[in-house]
């Protein structure tokens, strides 16, 4: 069998419009009959994929090395272990999930039974994007076999060594008409929108999903919005320093910054900023080892292209043109994408560095002292994806909590939020919509439906003609249940 590093050039051609639509008819009539599945079939298509995760570890290892020289226990900790554990997580808690939760009657309804049944929603789009390939393509797909759907894949070009693979493991464990990859670029994204899905979960930009939202709305499809914005961190005075710049140098600079819940932007308290840049240059050289020989650790990734590595260089070009300092890493003369983990400081206001999302290895800081101001500078943009607070006052922690909205929080660590199985995961407004992850993925891709079931009520008491007996009890049950 051929392996998708050995045989590839460039990004897949656009799809074939006639089979990605014969696909989609074949999933529609699969979707209907998928709607009786048991938890058992549920299971044992789950199991498929968790077992292709470690038969295919090598070829996964080599694939993200291709696509963006990514090093291998990096990929098995950000690529396979979230997909195997999702796995896992729905595996063991299926059976109680697909149980209909019974609610108790109210007094209005009382003498009924009523319950909660989660049916699947049909055929399901899944758009992953390039940062972690593997991880949004499969664990979203997790979801949706266990909720009982059908699923069409459309991974990115942008990393087509990953696109080819998971297009060869989808082929081998699953039949087209339940699970298909459809590979292309822009035409075929927008070939995929104009279908009438029953459901799509998008992971890209909010600028990209704005446009699936538009384009779901046609078909009046629902929707689950994994999007990015800029995710801001604030280092309190109080925080442990060297545990602060140890976390946030892994959370930040892991897969070279390329991550939506990534610190975006940070504010350091004002007695404590030199001291952290400090802990910041140590726990980077512990992480990668110093600055000169950097480039050529294995540990450290790379930026995806050219196109991006420009977009990113350009941020750091803009803001030392507007003043800002380096004091930790920048840009060396290399030709294979490498941008150094970099701090910037006394950085401009108007610079793009503070306005764009950065999805790169540079890391902004802002001194504060007056809390209020930057929780009022945080809630005039819009609501990130993710919020990170270091500090050891409570009182502050939870003043930050409480009067900033993200789509999750850590504190006193950062991105470990996207890892807990128990926690809903997700954005609010232009950083997302809906959740994912373990239960709240299940839901994403499931149907809530009410069943009441007439037992004994008195409903015939309110209906017509309402006269008599019957218009003084309507009356009187008005009164009373109110």
């Amino acid at each position: 069998m051929s392996t998708a590093v050995e045989n590839i050039a460039a990004a897949p051609e656009e799809a074939d419009h006639n089979r990605t639509e014969r696909l989609f008819a074949a999933q529609q009539s699969k979707a209907l009959s998928l709607r009786t599945s048991t938890a058992a079939e549920r299971i044992e298509k789950l199991k498929r994929l968790r077992q292709a995760m470690f038969d295919r570890t090598e070829q996964i290892y080599k694939a993200c090395h291709a696509d963006f020289a990514k090093p291998a226990p990096e990929v098995d900790i950000t690529e396979i272990l979230p997909v195997v554990m999702e796995a896992n997580h729905a595996i063991r808690h299926l059976k109680g999930w697909m149980k209909p939760e019974r609610k108790r009657p109210t007094l209005l309804m009382f003498g009924t039974s009523a319950e909660v049944r989660n049916e699947p929603k049909g055929v399901c789009l899944i758009i992953s994007p390039w940062n972690y390939p593997i991880n949004l393509s499969f664990g979203p797909l997790v979801s949706a076999l266990a909720a009982g759907n059908t699923v069409i894949l459309k991974p990115s070009e942008l990393t087509p060594h990953c696109a080819q693979l998971m297009d060869e493991i989808v082929r081998d464990i699953f039949d087209e008409d339940e699970v298909a990859v459809v590979q292309g670029a822009v035409e075929t994204s927008q070939h995929l929108l104009g279908l009438p899905f029953n459901h799509i979960f998008f992971t890209g930009s909010p600028a990209v999903g704005k446009i699936v939202m538009r384009a779901a709305a046609e078909n009046l499809t629902s929707v689950t919005l994994e999007l990015g914005g800029k995710s801001p961190v604030i280092v309190d005075k109080t925080a442990d320093i060297a545990n602060a710049a140890k976390n946030l140098a892994w959370g930040k600079f892991a897969n070279n910054g390329q991550t939506c819940i990534a610190p975006d932007y940070m504010y350091v308290h004002t007695d404590i900023v030199d001291s952290f840049i400090e802990a910041m240059r140590k726990a980077m050289t512990k992480l990668y080892g110093d600055q000169s020989r950097m480039e050529s650790n294995p540990d450290y990734c790379r930026i995806v292209n050219d196109k991006h590595y420009g977009r990113v260089k350009g941020l750091i070009d803009d803001a030392t043109q507007r003043g800002a300092r380096v004091p930790m890493g920048g840009v060396p003369a290399n030709d294979d994408n490498y941008i150094a983990p970099t701090l910037l400081t006394d950085v401009d206001r108007d610079s793009r560095v503070l306005e764009e999302e950065i999805f790169g290895p540079v890391l902004p800081i802002v001194p504060f002292t007056d809390t209020d101001r930057i929780i009022g500078e945080i809630n005039a943009k819009p609501k990130p994806l993710a919020l990170y607070v270091f500090a050891r006052d409570n009182d502050f922690i939870e003043k930050v909590l409480t009067h900033t909205s993200a789509g999750g929080s850590c504190v006193n660590h950062s991105m470990v939020q996207f890892l807990h199985a128990n926690l809903p995961f997700g954005g609010v407004n232009n950083s997302g919509l809906g959740n994912s992850h373990g239960h709240y993925g299940f839901k994403a891709f499931s149907h809530e439906r009410a069943v009441v079931r007439e037992r004994f009520s008195l409903s015939f008491l309110f209906l017509p003609p309402y006269k008599g007996f019957t218009r003084w009890f309507i009356k009187f049950a008005t009164r009373w249940l109110s």
